[in-house]
């Protein structure tokens, strides 16, 4: 044990973990995941009920543009729209203007379930910043966005 260097430490280089963006959006995403599973019915995961939302909002949609809609890639995509299908929460069908296309939507049971978990992620939202007060929640979500791209 004596042949291992010593690593060197925030007093050496000034990186605190405790202060790095990258950590704190995992605690808060840590806090966010397990309200969420929590609260949202049907064993949603965040990226399904995305995906599952989405198509609530917008309607029938490619996969590929789908995918694009909540920011994952193909891969991701395929396999959560996959999993939903099989839960019989989604499901696929051809584009009438263009055949080569296959259009996702919403099953009848995934349309009951979404209705439901809304009102449960708004409950999760609302938990999740309950220790910020108005004007941070704003700046917060503000400043999330700026980062994200959009």
């Amino acid at each position: 044990m004596d042949d291992i260097p010593k690593a060197r430490t925030s007093a050496d280089h000034g990186y605190l973990l405790d202060e790095q963006i990258g950590f704190l959006l995992r605690k808060a995403y840590q806090r966010n995941s397990t309200i969420f599973a929590e609260t949202v019915p049907g064993k949603l995961t965040p990226t399904q009920f995305s995906v599952m939302h989405r198509l609530a909002e917008d309607g029938p949609m490619s996969q590929n543009r789908l995918g694009r809609s909540v920011a994952m890639d193909g891969a991701t995509t395929k396999g959560v729209v996959d999993r939903l299908i099989a839960r019989g929460l989604l499901q696929t069908a051809p584009d009438p203007d263009d055949r080569r296309r296959h259009l996702v939507s919403l099953t009848a049971e995934g349309v009951a379930l979404i209705d439901e978990a809304v009102d449960a992620a708004i409950t999760v939202s609302t938990e999740t910043m309950a220790p910020l007060r108005e004007r941070e929640k704003e700046t917060l979500l503000r400043l999330l966005k700026k980062i994200g791209g959009d």
